[in-house]
């Protein structure tokens, strides 16, 4: 397996890009790319040559997160204005605007069959679940508090949720925080399951395999990649070799590699069979915050999105 350059984009934003994702192809048009950046706003590009298909306006703040519906025709974006704003992704009419309460909006992903949009909650400690049907919310996930701490306590017993996933069937979703806690839900049940232990810093990223669907892939501060197995609570895995930060983390639609962004400025893949990185790519000047491999056969495609303000476009085979 391999990644080769395809195109870079310099000040593909005004300023730092923070997020990435594919919106799915739809009969009218192929797959697109999706970025969001601290300059408030969304922009839309056309692989392969990376050509602006659109700029989204509506945040007053940096936009945080990116997610496309699987139909491809509405996706989201959060901001630290804290809304989540649903568009049109061929019109960019609002379709509709979420508000929560102050830094509880950050990572947001629809389930896999489309009628839920997942947000993970910030300082609320919890994971929202919105509707796609009634833009109503039909569960908050909230993380229990440990054991023997008082819930007037206002020390760090309180988890921050800055990321998560949905598994490939919709049946669990998995949150990252701020203190390295990873937190499995049964989302049919709306009930916690249990917790993955293993990093001890900030999990700002985490995906399930779409080939094996209990396997979850996890990146972490303390530059480790950690694979568990989220039934069973066991860690099956870990990779390290970044230098920094692992910011973000993606798995190719056939299952076989792994790709990360790091605040070593880096992209690597791994090879999961080998639990380690194959290949590293340094097209960035600065930390690398999103990595997204396209959905779909091949040709296989990954992105990447960094803080230098630039796009990158790989083949990966």
């Amino acid at each position: 397996m391999k990644l080769a350059g395809l195109k870079s984009i310099d000040d593909a934003h005004d300023e730092s890009v923070w997020a990435v994702t594919w919106v799915p192809a739809t009969d009218s048009r192929p797959a697109l790319l999706l970025t969001g950046s601290l300059d408030e706003t969304v922009r839309l590009w056309q692989p392969d040559e990376l050509i602006n298909r659109g700029k989204m306006t509506g945040h007053c703040l940096g936009v945080a997160s990116v997610a496309a519906h699987p139909s491809g025709r509405i996706a989201a974006s959060a901001s630290l204005d804290s809304f989540v704003r649903i568009f049109d992704v061929d019109t960019n009419n609002t379709v509709a605007s979420l508000e929560a309460p102050p830094s509880e909006v950050w990572q947001l992903r629809f389930n896999p069959q489309g009628t839920m949009l997942a947000v993970a909650g910030g300082g609320s400690a919890s994971i929202k679940v919105w509707d796609t049907a009634t833009w109503d919310i039909v569960a908050t996930l909230s993380i229990p508090r440990p054991e023997g701490t008082k819930p007037t306590d206002k020390s760090s017993s309180k988890k921050f949720v800055l990321s998560v996933a949905w598994s490939p069937d919709g049946r669990r979703i998995a949150c990252g925080s701020m203190d390295g806690t990873v937190s499995v839900f049964d989302t049919d049940r709306a009930k916690f399951l249990h917790h993955l232990e293993g990093h001890f810093m900030p999990v700002r990223s985490l995906v399930f395999s779409p080939v094996e669907p209990r396997l979850l892939f996890t990146g972490s501060d303390d530059a480790h990649v950690h694979m568990y197995d989220a039934e069973g609570k066991t860690l099956v895995g870990a990779m390290s070799g970044h230098a920094g930060w692992v910011l973000s983390v993606d798995v190719s639609t056939d299952g076989a590699a792994v790709a990360t962004g790091s605040s070593d400025r880096t992209v690597r893949l791994w090879d999961i069979s080998m639990r380690g990185a194959v290949q590293t790519m340094s097209n960035h000047t600065d930390q690398v915050w999103g990595v997204a491999f396209r959905p779909g056969g091949m040709p296989g495609r990954l992105a990447s999105v960094s803080d230098d303000k630039s796009i990158s476009l790989y083949d990966y085979s």
